[in-house]
């Protein structure tokens, strides 16, 4: 697609659009951008945008201007189903997103990452192991980095690294990794998909342009993903938790084996990874089939999982005070992830829970506190939902707080020596953080800081 002279229109000014727009804007595009926000919301933004010579339209939907526009460039955080894109697509006009857009121009293979839980751990340690074989090598997408930013460094023997989520794959036309990998389904964004067939539908498109060339790498334990690789034309590769495989990727309690693409072979135990839980080492399993069908040898790989540490914010250690571990887990943004924080835990824990309300079902996730969580302080939007399941579960060591300095606190007064405090909401952050990386960053200060100086005053 020529962007030169064509009138574009991105819709919104997070990360990914405002990256979208200076990749056009290099291609010789007129660009306009939009936002819901009004000038005053976004801030510092507007001044950047507008030195930079953006055109810009705020405050609204560009319900009035969109049939002029040649193109619409959406960011993820846009619903696709609002008017304006409708009738975009009722006049022709082209709709893509970000990672449509960046694709177009990518001269390197890519590493496609999606699921709904341990996408950032796996996309990490996939461009941790890629980067220690690869000189040109880039990680991208839903972990933080736009596409759009590298996307005219990349080169042919290169690789990029992308963690897609369900949003961006919304508004990918012909992209085409060459390994994609999905590596679990639980409910998740119901209220932008509206159901979890939508959800699954949209976590499908990351293999639904690859062929027989390509490959997929999938969840043989995760019963939706298992049946994915009927609709894969792309090479399955499987890898299985609790399951020894004729031809995968598996796992026993000790180790992690291989037995697909040229190798038959163990290649680490499980006690020197430095990751913790079952679920890591799903992640661990699907990241060494992405890069082994990438074309990085083996000994690259096993060497680099030996040394990979948890990614920011998911299950993160943060200190120990008075032999009461801290454990910064953030990036549980829904029950499922956080069922496995839970999970993974060595010691009795107490719990901060609750958040921004996405319409999840909660009775799972308290299930798993039987014998594991011994006390809960629940904040945000969806605490007196989150409430009313702990009451229907019979747990009932638990209180509501009104800031998250006070569910901190909460936490460490209902701790005693060898137990563990463990951030890990199962719920979004938008009600009271700017996103998952503030919320991890005020626990881990207030922790380090606030904490630390009472103990020592």
């Amino acid at each position: 697609m020529d962007f030169k002279n064509k009138k574009v229109l991105v819709s919104g000014t997070a990360k990914s659009g405002i990256s979208a727009a200076y990749l056009l804007k290099k291609l010789g595009a007129n660009v306009i951008i939009q936002d819901l926000k009004t000038e005053d919301k976004l801030g510092e933004i507007v001044d950047e945008l507008k030195k930079a010579g953006f055109e810009l339209y705020l405050g609204a939907n560009p319900d009035d201007i969109i049939e002029n526009t040649d193109i619409l460039v959406m960011s993820p955080g846009v619903p696709v189903d609002l008017p304006f894109v409708n009738r975009a697509k009722e006049k022709n006009i082209p709709v893509i997103g970000e990672i449509e857009l960046a694709y177009m121009f990518c001269k390197a293979p890519i590493i496609a990452i999606t699921g709904t839980n341990g996408k950032t751990t796996t996309t990490s340690l996939v461009g941790d192991i890629c980067k220690a074989y690869f000189e040109n090598a880039f990680v991208v997408g839903n972990i933080g980095n736009p596409f759009a930013d590298i996307t005219l460094e990349t080169k042919e023997k290169g690789i990029v690294a992308a963690e897609l989520s369900s949003f961006q794959l919304e508004t990918i036309n012909e992209f085409k990794p060459k390994v994609s990998a999905v590596l679990n389904i639980t409910p998740d964004h119901l209220n932008r998909h509206h159901s979890l067939e939508n959800y699954i539908k949209a976590k499908e498109r990351v293999f639904e342009n690859q062929d027989e060339n390509d490959f997929c790498i999938l969840n043989h334990n995760d019963e939706t993903t298992l049946k994915m690789a009927d609709k894969a034309k792309a090479k399955v590769i499987f890898f299985s938790l609790n399951n020894k495989l004729e031809e995968g990727i598996y796992s026993d309690e000790k180790s992690i084996y291989i037995n697909a693409l040229g190798y038959n072979e163990k290649v680490v135990d499980i006690d020197e990874l430095k990751i913790l839980g079952g679920h890591n080492v799903e992640n661990a399993m699907a990241a060494i089939g992405c890069c082994i069908a990438a074309g990085v040898p083996m000994e690259t790989v096993r060497k680099v999982l030996r040394e990979f540490k948890a990614v920011e914010h998911r299950i993160e250690y943060v200190a120990t005070i008075n032999n009461i571990e801290f454990y910064n887990d953030s990036k549980g943004t829904n029950p499922d992830a956080s069922i496995k924080a839970v999970e993974a835990m060595k010691r009795p824990i107490c719990i901060i829970a609750g958040g921004y309300d996405k319409g999840s079902d909660f009775t799972e996730w308290i299930d798993t506190f039987k014998g594991r969580v011994k006390f809960a302080a629940v904040i945000g939007a969806v605490k007196n939902q989150i409430a009313d399941t702990l009451d229907k579960a019979g747990f009932n060591n638990y209180k509501l707080a009104e800031t998250f300095e006070e569910a901190i606190d909460l936490c460490y007064e209902n701790a005693e020596e060898g137990d563990c405090v463990l951030l890990s909401p199962a719920c979004a952050s938008w009600d009271m953080f700017k996103s998952y990386e503030q919320r991890g960053e005020i626990f881990k200060e207030y922790v380090n800081k606030t904490l630390i100086n009472r103990k020592n005053s």
